[in-house]
């Protein structure tokens, strides 16, 4: 499963890409995220729990970041267990662009393969989901970027 969009979020690049390396303002924007544990400049541990179609599952999982060219350009790749719901493992390329009036352009492309009770519900409801879930997360981003700069 494949998922990119972009997103203009009014806030300086500095701005953006500190707040992607916050946990804070990670746990707080990820949807259904109960934890998020920062081990490292690099390693993260997160307990989510996610409604997919009929199947709830609390995932436990572990992020590594890969800053490739900071505050540009980075990475990640994770993997997390559902128990009996299954598995998912992916990644994703953050691509941060400086916009003339101060604002961020934020592009990402990410890729999951996901295992189990999951991948039984059908590609249609999965990637509808997913898709919905990236929104969500980059609306509260945003909008915790937003606070950050204004407060």
């Amino acid at each position: 499963m494949d998922l990119q969009d972009e997103i203009l979020i009014p806030a300086p690049i500095e701005t953006v890409y500190a707040a992607l390396n916050d946990p804070e303002i990670l746990q707080d924007s990820i949807p259904g995220c109960e934890e998020l544990i920062k081990h490292s400049d690099t390693e993260l541990e997160a307990k989510v729990t996610l409604k997919i179609g009929p199947v709830k599952a609390r995932f436990s999982g572990n992020v590594t970041l890969n800053p490739e060219d900071p505050p540009r350009r980075f990475s990640l790749t994770g993997e997390g267990s559902g128990g009996a719901a299954g598995f998912a493992k992916g990644g994703a390329t953050v691509e941060l662009e400086a916009q003339p009036d101060g604002q961020t352009l934020l592009r990402y492309q990410a890729r999951a393969e996901i295992g189990g009770k999951l991948a039984q519900l059908g590609s249609r409801l999965i990637q509808g989901t997913a898709k919905k879930l990236a929104t969500k997360f980059f609306a509260d981003f945003s909008e915790a970027v937003q606070v950050r700069e204004n407060s």
